[in-house]
């Protein structure tokens, strides 16, 4: 009896894990074969299905059950995973000492992070499109519908994303757990009909595959990378579930499930070839066609939810570790840190979504543009890896080139292959990945050039010290807050406020908030204290990067070091800098320092990031050239 309720409670988190971690890789049987064939003209002979069967069976295994499954999701960051959390557990600061390799590891896990944000836009729309799709083969009067019902459906899944993930992981894993069953039954009556097809497992078909066709083969490659397409995201959403649960999900019930169903299109293509059009509607008994369009759009829905609440999870940590500006995020789990709902990214991904259905209008024209942001961010993870089980795992080099190198290889010839369809709408991802990575460089480095500023023009306490001593301020009752992000100097608004005002309260506290590179650190380990004179502290408030400020619990906190705060008699001092782009000044490109100026306009206050009660709050303006 002691052992069921973890164990019950673990199923129904591997049930949440399958609802929002393994839609999107789940519904690629929707249009990979199809796209394999059809999509490029390839004759569906025995000779090619056999071949493409190989293909798909040994990518299955060896990219996601081998690298990502076995090894990947190793490399989780106190349970976090996705690309930011990688270079975090990288370290790059403390394992290379050449400043060249260490800004291009970081360029390089910025890049495979931005290039997400195209997948979590491209994957709702191609994934929703090739359901409804399926409404032509029920009726052609349906042709004129489909992008209006694609439409609306992708509206409705966006406007749930405040319920959070918990909560929809809840609703979507039963579905899920239907579909992969409804995938396996398919696929199993397709292969009674034709069970020679499992021989396709020998990866001779493969071989020989690549030596009959040539380059139309390699091109082909982008088309079988379709039924990967969700396999990072499985690595991004490992904060939301766990790694234990995810893989207990994939090889328990979503792999085998996939495969037959791969499996039974190709037996259904070689009895049947001219069903190469739509493999898997035409897999099931006519009178199921329009029961499985519902499903597979319900499904579709819910594997939109993976690469979308991945999205979430990458800016929540790119905010923290300073590569954003400060953005709304809320918080939808009392339990589970890393459930998040981001308003601002939600719903910029949906517009994307729509312009992407109305721009390509079919699920075979945006297969064109899938899997170049993902094919590209596995060649970094790969890389990153590598050598994070060289450096940090210590495994030996010629264990890491053997394992990691072949991984390498294979991830580069799916990058090279998918590159072929860079000019039919490949280009859009890159595009959204280049202009995310010009953002967050843009932002990191100006963030860098202010606090170079800040730091010329800023008072050293001991001087301040003497200022106070020379010139006495008066003192008022009360507490006064001011945050700092050097606890060297004294912050702007304090020496402003002292020079202008000629005032200060009877306690001070100077807090500086410090993201960490680890996910979540600790209640009890946040918060340490210095006293710098007198009633003047300096407080330093450590969080990880999914962890979320929080001031006042920082001010109730400091109560068990013997500095007791009452919240109301408190004061916020905050600085809030307006940026002024200049070109006589050494620093970045002045579109740069404009484009950075805007993104400090339009970032969070402060007040609403780390939770201060903004009715206690002075603001205290500075302009700043750069």
């Amino acid at each position: 009896m002691k052992t069921a309720a973890p164990k019950s409670k673990f199923a129904w988190v591997v049930l949440g894990a399958l609802g929002v971690v393994f839609g999107d890789i789940g519904t690629s049987p929707l249009y990979a074969l199809r796209e394999c064939f059809h999509g490029h003209g390839l004759p569906a002979t025995p000779d090619n299905i056999f071949g493409v069967l190989s293909l798909v069976f040994w990518a299955l295994v060896i990219v996601v059950s081998l690298k990502y499954m076995v090894l990947v999701l190793r490399a989780d960051n106190n349970g976090e995973g996705g690309i930011l959390a990688l270079l975090a557990l990288v370290q790059p600061d403390k394992k290379i000492h050449s400043p060249i390799v260490r800004h291009w590891f970081i360029l390089m896990g910025l890049f495979g992070a931005a290039l997400l944000y195209g997948d979590s836009m491209i994957t709702p729309s191609i994934s929703v499109l090739s359901a409804v799709e399926g409404l032509k083969l029920v009726t052609p009067m349906f042709d004129h519908y489909v992008l209006p019902i694609t439409m609306a459906i992708l509206f409705l899944l966006f406007s749930l994303q405040r319920i959070g993930t918990g909560p929809l992981g809840g609703m979507f894993g039963p579905i899920i757990v239907i579909w992969f069953t409804v995938l396996a039954v398919l696929g199993i009556s397709g292969i009674a009909h034709y069970p020679s097809v499992l021989w396709a497992i020998n990866p001779q078909y493969a071989i020989h595959f690549f030596a009959s066709e040539g380059y139309l083969a390699f091109q082909i490659l982008g088309a079988v990378f379709l039924v990967l397409t969700g396999a990072e995201a499985l690595y991004a959403d490992m904060g939301h579930f766990g790694r234990k649960p995810i893989r207990a999900g994939w090889f328990m019930l979503a792999f085998p499930s996939i495969m037959l169903n791969y499996f039974g299109q190709g037996a259904l293509l070689v009895e049947h070839p001219e069903a190469v059009v739509n493999p898997f509607f035409f897999l099931a008994p006519q009178w199921a066609i329009l029961p499985l369009v519902l499903l597979a759009t319900v499904t579709t829905v819910i594997a939109s939810q993976a690469v979308i609440s991945g999205a979430f999870s990458l800016t929540y940590q790119a905010v923290q570790l300073g590569y954003l500006p400060r953005i709304e995020i809320r918080h939808t789990s009392p339990d589970e840190k890393g459930q998040i709902f981001v308003p601002a990214m939600n719903w910029a991904l949906f517009v994307a979504t729509l312009w992407l259905v109305t721009t390509f209008g079919s699920s075979s024209n945006l297969a064109a543009a899938y899997g170049i942001a993902v094919s590209t961010t596995m060649v970094i993870t790969t890389l990153l890896i590598g050598f994070l089980a060289h450096r940090v795992w210590n495994w030996p080099l010629y264990k890491v080139l053997g394992i990691f190198g072949t991984l390498f290889l294979m991830d580069l010839a799916f990058l090279g292959s998918n590159l072929t369809k860079i000019f039919h709408g490949g280009w859009f991802p890159l595009v959204v990945g280049g202009s995310v990575l010009l953002l967050m460089a843009t932002w990191r480095t100006g963030r860098r050039i202010l606090a170079h500023y800040m730091a010329a023009n800023a008072v050293p306490y001991e001087k301040l010290f003497e200022r106070m001593d020379a010139q006495p301020p008066k003192k008022v009752p009360g507490t006064a807050v001011f945050m700092a992000s050097d606890m060297s100097v004294a912050p702007a608004a304090l020496v402003h406020n002292l020079r202008h005002n000629k005032c200060i309260h009877d306690r001070v506290l100077v807090i500086r908030i410090a993201t960490r590179d680890v996910p979540h650190i600790p209640f009890g380990n946040r918060v340490s204290v210095r006293r710098l004179k007198d009633d003047f502290f300096c407080v330093l408030a450590e969080y990880g990067f999914n962890d979320r400020p929080n001031v006042p619990q920082i001010l109730r906190q400091l109560g068990s070091v013997g500095i007791p705060i009452s919240l109301p008699e408190v004061t916020f001092f905050l600085g809030r800098e307006t940026i002024l782009a200049s070109s006589h000044k050494a620093g970045m490109a002045i579109w740069r320092e404009h484009l950075f100026a805007m993104m400090s306009r339009n970032a969070q206050r402060a007040t609403a990031f780390f939770q201060i009660p903004p009715d206690q709050v002075i603001e205290i303006g500075l302009q700043i050239e750069i």
